[in-house]
């Protein structure tokens, strides 16, 4: 766990994440916007419409039906190659950060959401970006980091809720 944190200076509150990444912001980028690379890490299968990350354009989420039968719909809202990346997933906007680092990058994520998704998505994240640096979370690693993060966040944001209904994961 990276120790994900709490931002509740906006409209709606955020979970942020940072990771320190051995590749340089272009190899990064491909990592974030290449829908074979997106599978190795992301929670699901990313489709962009057209293929081309543009501002406007339509992205679909299917999740592996032995996970959950749930496809989310998205929009891309910002590219600038190769440091930000910001679209919709679902309710919630996701944003990327790069930026090169001690030869490498430091990616940052900031997830806004609804406030009782903040200790799920920060243990879900927390295992997504561990993939995409290369290390294997485990199997059971979700669970005490959302109990972590629920202890953590309750107090400010109120309820955190486990898994969406009808996720068929451990």
């Amino acid at each position: 766990m990276t120790n994900g944190t709490l931002l509740t200076d906006g409209t709606r509150p955020a979970v942020r994440l940072e990771r320190q990444l051995a590749d340089p912001p272009a190899i990064v980028w491909q990592a974030l916007t290449d829908r074979e690379q997106l599978r190795a890490w992301f929670p699901c299968d990313v489709v962009v419409a057209g293929g081309r990350w543009e501002v406007g354009a339509a992205i679909a989420f299917p999740f592996p039906p032995e996970a959950i039968d749930m496809t989310l719909s998205g929009e891309v809202l910002e590219v600038v190659e190769p440091y930000v990346l910001a679209f919709t997933w679902g309710e919630e906007v996701l944003r990327f950060e790069l930026s090169a680092n001690d030869g490498g990058t430091r990616l940052v994520l900031v997830d806004e959401l609804p406030a009782a998704f903040a200790a799920r998505n920060a243990a879900g994240w927390d295992d997504c970006l561990d993939r995409l640096a290369g290390r294997d979370p485990g199997p059971d690693a979700w669970h005490p980091h959302f109990v972590a993060y629920a202890a953590a966040f309750e107090p400010v944001v109120g309820p955190q809720e486990g898994p969406p209904a009808g996720y068929k994961g451990d």
